[in-house]
């Protein structure tokens, strides 16, 4: 995501996230790259070291703006294969990316993703997911879980045979009886804490592979 500077005073505090920001070597590669948002790097780990994403396949990404996500799957894709993105934020348009406005809780959100996958399971389903951290734990926790278990009832519903699931998870309360939902579809589960991974970040990405309907 783009960060924009302006002319109003910014806090010590502010100050101090805008210049770690900007110093960052993976927002300074990302501009450099092209890429929307330094996430790109994590899937990009995460595809160097699983596999996760070949040419042919049909990936859905939730939770995509600004579209860190699936830039890279549609790169990755080559035009051979499908990409369907959605988020309640909106997001500009990718090449090879059908991008769908919305809360997908919502029937009609739903059944527009359908549409877009021509009905047909996918492959893939990716989240990068997170609420609006507030700096309680208490708060953040839960509301960041939640999102987990959303994407992971999505994945359960789309999803083909053997296919896989790669979430973002925060430690904490709640992570080991997740982890634990993900083992009742998926026999393989592996837990990935990419570089580009703030270190002082409790985020860790949730790979799960061999999906049993």
């Amino acid at each position: 995501m783009a960060t924009r500077i302006t002319n109003h005073k910014l806090s010590g505090s502010s100050k101090a996230w805008m210049k770690e920001h900007l110093d960052d070597h993976y927002v300074q590669r990302a501009w450099k790259d092209g890429y929307r948002s330094r996430a790109s790097y994590k899937l990009l780990e995460l595809q160097e070291r699983d596999r996760l994403l070949r040419p042919g396949m049909t990936v859905l990404d939730l939770g995509s703006a600004p579209g860190g996500w699936c830039q890279v799957a549609g790169r990755l894709l080559d035009g051979r294969g499908r990409v369907v993105a959605t988020d309640i934020l909106p997001m500009d348009a990718l090449p090879d990316v059908t991008f769908i406005q919305g809360d997908f809780r919502e029937q009609s959100v739903f059944d527009e993703i359908l549409a877009a996958l021509n009905d047909q399971p996918v492959d893939l389903v990716i989240s990068d997911m997170a609420p609006n951290m507030s700096g309680n734990n208490a708060v953040d926790q839960p509301r960041a879980m939640y999102l987990c278990e959303l994407a992971l009832d999505m994945a359960v519903r789309v999803l083909k045979p053997n296919g896989a699931f790669v979430v973002k998870v925060f430690q904490g309360e709640g992570y080991e009886e997740y982890r634990r939902l993900i083992q009742q579809h998926f026999p393989v589960l592996k837990a990935r804490k990419p570089d580009a991974s703030r270190a002082r970040s409790r985020e860790v990405y949730l790979v799960a592979t061999g999906f049993r309907p």
